[in-house]
């Protein structure tokens, strides 16, 4: 009985720092993506910079961005969802630089009860570069002929709009566009369920612990 007593107490042990550590080291995982966002969100707020010449998604990811051009009128449709007005879609439009450059711009959000405006003419943008990773194994196939898109995928989007693979979602317009809300890029998308997790492992280390003490304490009272 004594050396079952000891046995359980060592599996207890073990079990329990095992459970510990987890709980530890998602506490530094939560750490390390606070820094995250934090370095992402200071990069969305920076002040705006030119148009580089070749954006690269590694290197200009959020990087801010002010530029003025012509609206050509081409655009798509990109299915979307707000908490505060539901169902809708990102419009998303042809701008047209003074130096030829052809570039794709995420005005911002349109109610699916909303007629569509006729977007041309002159426009100023301030907004943030941005490659949305959104596709997945349940994203429709996009519907090209009435220029609706169910994920914003850039490379498709830019081969089916002829403009460079980049998107410029805007925070600012002008003059502003009535009818659609700009939705800027933010860290509200990134996950970061590390919290959950930390209070996770450490209450199955808690409710180990309470459970191991009542199994040593019957096998304590059997066997001393």
């Amino acid at each position: 009985m004594r050396a079952r007593f000891i046995l359980t107490l060592v599996l207890a042990l073990i079990v329990l720092a095992v459970l510990v550590s987890l709980g530890t080291w998602q506490m530094r995982r939560l750490e390390w993506k606070r820094g995250v966002l934090a370095d992402i969100e200071a990069r969305i707020a920076a002040a705006p910079a030119d148009l580089p010449a070749s954006p690269e998604p590694a290197r200009d990811r959020y990087l801010p961005v002010r530029l003025s051009g012509t609206l050509t009128g081409e655009g798509v449709r990109v299915l979307a969802s707000t908490r505060d007005r539901g169902a809708g879609y990102r419009i998303i439009k042809v701008l047209e630089t003074g130096a030829g450059r052809r570039l794709m711009v995420d005005l911002g959000f349109l109610p699916v009860a909303a007629a569509t405006p006729e977007l041309t003419g002159p426009l100023t943008v301030t907004g943030n570069l941005h490659w949305p990773d959104e596709l997945d194994r349940w994203t429709p196939p996009p519907e090209p002929e009435r220029g609706l898109f169910f994920a914003r995928d850039v490379p498709t989007l830019a081969a089916h709009l002829g403009t460079e693979p980049l998107l410029i979602v805007a925070r600012r317009t002008e003059p502003a566009l009535a009818a659609i809300r700009p939705l800027p890029v933010s860290t509200e998308a990134i996950p970061n369920r590390h919290l959950e997790y930390v209070i996770t492992w450490f209450s199955f280390a808690a409710i180990w612990s309470v459970m191991t003490g009542v199994v040593l304490w019957r096998i304590w009272r059997r066997t001393f």
